[in-house]
């Protein structure tokens, strides 16, 4: 893995909308794998932080948690997303 796809990953774990289905969809990389990854990543008290976010009722990292009416991966703003490369507005 790069650099360039590390931080990306790290940077859609942190956005509450971004599903970890979608980053294994892009990456490859089960919610597991995201987890290490932030762990091994992150200062403990900034992976606690996340993981406490992620667990709570505001964020929508976990499919189960998201509106039924939700079945895209991306920001209907964003205009395309193909493997790691994501258009500027």
């Amino acid at each position: 893995m790069t650099t360039r796809e590390k931080d990306r990953i790290i940077e859609m774990a942190w956005e509450d909308r971004t599903p970890f289905e979608a980053i294994e969809f892009q990456f490859g990389y089960a919610e597991s794998d995201v987890i290490k990854l932030m762990r091994k990543t992150l200062k403990r008290s900034s992976f606690n932080l996340w993981r406490k976010r992620v667990n709570s009722k505001v964020s929508k990292k976990h499919r189960k948690k998201r509106s039924g009416d939700i079945e895209r991966f991306k920001c209907s703003r964003q205009k395309h997303i193909s493997n790691n490369k994501i258009s500027k507005r």
